[in-house]
């Protein structure tokens, strides 16, 4: 019987993996950041598919990854790489290479799989360009990156953290523009930094409450639902619904025209016009909405913020199932490269994903993957129905052997 790296006819799963990034998608990011040309100890190429190889097989840290991968001895060349990186260069590449190139793969494939990954709409919903905006925090000590709160009273170190903030799609269910800064810094500093087109809608809660941004939105035709603040100061200019007096009502109770100051230097500058809309929900909580649309029906701006839950499930969805509690390296490049691997690798599993038209749990689909990375089994088809693509396999290796 012949060695089966050498006569099974295929590709590991990885190997199948990594085929949805192309090429030419890679030098492209190469040649913009001139990747190589200042690092050329370790190809761009090598450096990523290592890294989404850490990222898969969730290694907790350098050395695990270097291990794993000098574990996987005679199938590398499956993966395009002559042998295991050594991990001191494998760590310097982690300081040295800029992560703009990470975050320019992860944009370019966003760009390539969005019409693809996207769902034509949302149930209950008639609009068609909806994001959602939220943070993160993944915890470090306070010697990578200054933390947030006051220091403790007993001996013990300070937490330190970075925030990444986000602006997911959410009809492809994958982040569209991300920012990492310190944990420190305020959500609301995040809206500055977005440029969405007109007639787009945005989706956030009352921390990035910001009016002078919102008047800004409202001139580019650009509308947002977020929650207004308890102590808000505004004036009712309309009222047109209010059912707050009828017993045992749900749903939009009450529906205003207002106006609240955009100061600008403690100088109030402008009353900006917006539509206030209270609603109560069948367990009983009530809901305060503000948005500067005034034609969408007012039980729509309700459903567009109940959306807002699915940022929170794709923050969830990462650091359940991506190494996000130990870092490949203690500079600040390092973990913002690691965080963009981890973009990478979960849109890579949305396209796959999609692809297999499997009803699998994105976390048993991951689950899978990460225990049979290195397998030789038809990807899809393994996704799809995992028992009868082993059996297939395995039964057709048999074949051949004998």
């Amino acid at each position: 019987m012949r060695d089966k790296d050498k006569s099974f006819v295929g590709q590991p799963i990885l190997s199948q993996i990594l085929d949805v990034i192309h090429s030419s998608l890679i030098n492209k990011a190469n040649r913009k950041h001139q990747s190589n040309r200042y690092y050329k100890k370790l190809p761009l190429r090598t450096h990523l598919v290592s890294l989404l190889y850490g990222v898969f097989s969730y290694c907790n840290g350098l050395r695990e990854l270097c291990e794993g991968l000098l574990a996987c001895e005679g199938r590398l060349s499956h993966l395009g790489l002559d042998k295991a990186p050594a991990r001191s260069t494998l760590s310097d590449a982690n300081t040295n290479r800029s992560f703009l190139v990470f975050a320019m793969i992860y944009e370019e494939l966003l760009k390539q799989y969005h019409s693809f990954i996207s769902d034509s709409r949302l149930k209950g919903l008639s609009i068609r360009n909806l994001k959602v905006i939220d943070s993160s925090t993944i915890q470090l000590f306070s010697e990578i990156l200054r933390g947030v709160g006051r220091n403790p009273k007993d001996a013990s170190k300070k937490k330190g953290g970075i925030k990444v903030h986000a602006m997911m799609d959410a009809f492809s269910g994958v982040t569209e523009f991300v920012r990492m800064t310190e944990a420190r810094e305020h959500d609301r500093r995040f809206l500055y930094h977005l440029k969405p087109p007109a007639n787009s809608w945005l989706v956030f809660d009352k921390a990035y409450t910001v009016y002078q941004q919102f008047a800004k939105w409202t001139n580019e035709k650009v509308w947002f639902v977020t929650r207004m603040k308890h102590n808000a100061d505004y004036h009712v200019t309309k009222v047109l619904v209010d059912k707050t007096k009828k017993k045992n009502a749900t749903g939009v109770l009450k529906e205003q025209y207002i106006t609240v100051a955009v100061k600008q230097n403690g100088v109030v500058k402008q009353r900006l016009k917006l539509r206030r809309i209270t609603f109560k929900s069948k367990e009983g909580k009530l809901y305060v909405f503000i948005t500067n649309n005034f034609t969408l029906p007012a039980s729509q701006i309700a459903t567009i913020y109940k959306n807002r839950w699915m940022i929170e499930l794709l923050f969830k969805q990462i650091k359940q199932n991506f190494p996000l509690r130990y870092f490949w390296g203690n500079s600040t490049n390092a973990i913002k490269m690691q965080v963009y691997c981890v973009l990478i690798a979960q849109l890579l599993m949305v396209v796959i994903r999609k692809k297999a038209e499997t009803k699998k749990s994105f976390a048993n689909m991951i689950t899978v993957i990460r225990l049979h990375l290195m397998s030789y089994v038809e990807l899809l088809e393994f996704i799809k129905d995992t028992y009868k693509a082993w059996r297939k396999t395995h039964n057709a290796s048999f074949a051949f052997a004998t």
